[in-house]
């Protein structure tokens, strides 16, 4: 079981670093989206090229991001039922959602997409649109991001299988960070609690 709580920690680390970049891909679309909406209204010039690219950054960012967004809990869920339950039948639900639906579903998109992908990869397979663009790179978003979705599930089924044998913390538990404010708020307070004991030293 060790063994896997390593490979499992790996597996976060990986979605984790892409969480972290793939935010850049709003960005990006935000910007071409900007860019061409100007160039549209100042030069009456446009392309399908630029809206398609930006279809191709948002569906990347969804897909990339699916298996970061688990790691981190914030997928939908309908807990009015089971957060009445002990924690215990909450981690039970969870396995066997990943193990009946989650796990099953990534391998069944995973099956039939890859072939997807090389098929468009050898055919050169562009968009009916004029100037559009080629169209394997965001078909192959789908096996990309439900390999990382995949590779999250089965972290996530060792971290609960090894919380049930009573190894590691309640993997469910967000660890809530600081934001930005409340550490500006500190900062604020401790410098101001440092001059007043200067002020009664003095």
């Amino acid at each position: 079981m060790q063994a896997l709580l390593k490979l499992s920690k790996a597996i976060d680390g990986l979605n984790t670093f892409v969480g972290k970049y793939v935010i850049w891909l709003i960005l990006g679309s935000t910007v071409i989206s900007a860019v061409n909406a100007i160039v549209r209204k100042v030069f009456s010039m446009s392309s399908n090229a630029y809206l398609e690219v930006q279809w191709y950054l948002f569906a990347a960012s969804f897909l990339l991001a699916a298996g970061y967004t688990l790691l981190n809990g914030e997928h939908v869920k309908i807990d009015v039922v089971s957060s009445r339950l002990s924690k215990r039948t909450q981690i039970g639900i969870d396995i066997f959602g990943f193990i009946a639906f989650l796990i099953p579903l990534c391998i069944a998109i995973l099956y039939f997409s890859i072939p997807f992908v090389t098929k468009g990869y050898a055919s050169g397979e562009m968009s009916s649109n004029a100037g559009g663009l080629i169209r394997w790179p965001v078909y192959a978003m789908l096996p990309l991001g439900f390999g990382l979705l995949l590779l999250q599930a089965m972290s996530e089924l060792v971290k609960r299988i090894a919380f049930l044998m009573g190894l590691i913390e309640d993997p469910t538990q967000k660890k809530v960070d600081k934001t930005a404010e409340e550490e500006l708020a500190e900062a604020i307070l401790k410098q101001a609690e440092d001059k007043a004991a200067k002020t009664k030293a003095a």
